[in-house]
């Protein structure tokens, strides 16, 4: 009895009960059902793997779960679409559900348009991921020596560009197909504008940090391992990322700087670097001199095996450089390879000033000449006592 109730609620009292005809038709449609949705939870899993990368196993249950909730939606949507259709192709006529003209006539003329918006994100995605490969290949050529930081930062921006291409290719895509399945799109996409709205308030701070950090990266400006100057702030480059750049001092002391936040940036180790040396030189000593003693040491400095591979160019004299009060500046410089320019330079200094100190050459050195002056004391008259200052 209760199942003639339920035949004759889903189907027409002209199809005589015939259940074994209905489940001839659920069962192929189930098993077809479970292979699309197994095949969309397989695409679920590695677009999630792509996203996350190694933070998250899928084993986890916090990606087993949303996995399950995805096959169990696609399964239960593909059934309801196609197992009326399945029962009117067997030869049943179904009182409910999605009948075989009204499919035919989407998959006539929404379907193409469905499908064409698919393979159309799909194609921008995949175009958008050989090129983002291309210039990773591009940028990673050759063997120099920041060929690893130019990886990382080719790295860095590609992933940024796939996945924000990926996003809103798929947003948009979504929505389209959305519109197509009859679903109406304008409440979603009037929330989407307002939410882009109070984030564009609220979060202005966040936005110009991301968009100054793509840009730090996008034009190398600074690289991880250089020696910078941000705002006045020096340090060690340990980390770039597109919200913030992170500085080691000398000290030890981190500094986190939002990348909106940076209004001046001094790089000393882009390409090679110098090392300046400025003698104060006493007024009787010869410069002619001292610039052939900076060259000698510099030759010396730059045959030394250990100090060669640092050295890029010979010493540079570039002469007298300022008259001061008490002493001549004789400044010279010698380029080095970067974050080399202290190293180079310390036994740069130590080997001048024993030249220096053997040549007998002075150096310029505080001194101070104080005279020292006693009152004149007139002595005593046969009178009396004279007192001092008076006569």
């Amino acid at each position: 009895m209760l199942l003639e109730m339920l035949w004759r609620r889903f189907f027409s009292p002209v199809d005589p009960e015939n259940w074994q005809l209905a489940l001839a038709v659920i069962i192929p449609t189930a098993v077809f059902a479970l292979i699309v949705a197994r095949i969309a939870t397989g695409a679920a899993a590695r677009a999630i793997q792509a996203v996350l990368r190694d933070t998250l196993a899928r084993s986890s249950p916090l990606v087993r779960g949303p996995l399950r909730l995805i096959g169990l939606a696609t399964f239960v949507l593909t059934m309801l679409v196609l197992l009326f259709p399945a029962f009117e192709l067997a030869g049943l006529h179904p009182r409910t559900g999605l009948h075989l003209r009204e499919l035919s006539t989407w998959a006539f003329n929404s379907g193409p348009k469905t499908l064409l918006i698919a393979a159309v994100a799909f194609l921008t995605v995949r175009t958008v991921a050989i090129a983002v490969k291309r210039f990773e290949h591009d940028v990673n050529f050759g063997t120099g020596l920041d060929a690893l930081e130019r990886a990382k930062r080719a790295r860095t921006l590609g992933t940024v560009l796939t996945n924000i291409t990926t996003a809103l290719v798929m947003v948009v895509a979504t929505l389209m197909i959305l519109n197509e399945f009859g679903v109406n799109t304008s409440a979603a996409v009037t929330g989407a504008g307002v939410v882009g709205v109070a984030l564009g308030f609220g979060a202005q701070t966040l936005v110009r940090d991301l968009i100054g950090g793509f840009f730090l990266i996008l034009e190398n400006q600074v690289r991880v391992g250089d020696v910078v100057a941000i705002n006045g702030i020096g340090g060690l480059v340990e980390a770039i990322n597109l919200r913030t750049t992170i500085l080691r001092d000398e000290e030890g002391t981190v500094h986190v700087i939002p990348n909106g936040a940076i209004n001046t940036l001094a790089n000393r180790s882009m390409h090679f670097s110098f090392y300046v040396v400025n003698l104060p030189l006493a007024y009787g000593v010869d410069t002619d001199t001292v610039s052939a003693i900076l060259r000698e040491v510099g030759e010396e400095l730059q045959r030394d095996d250990a100090y060669m591979p640092f050295i890029l160019e010979p010493l540079e004299v570039i002469g007298v450089d300022a008259f001061e009060e008490t002493a001549v500046r004789l400044k010279a410089r010698i380029k080095t390879a970067p974050l080399k320019q202290w190293f180079v330079g310390r036994e740069l200094r130590r080997r001048l000033k024993k030249k220096l100190e053997q040549s007998g050459v002075e150096l310029w050195s505080p001194q101070k000449t104080v005279a020292v002056s006693s009152p004149l004391v007139r002595k005593p008259s046969s009178s009396g006592p004279a007192t001092p200052g008076r006569s």
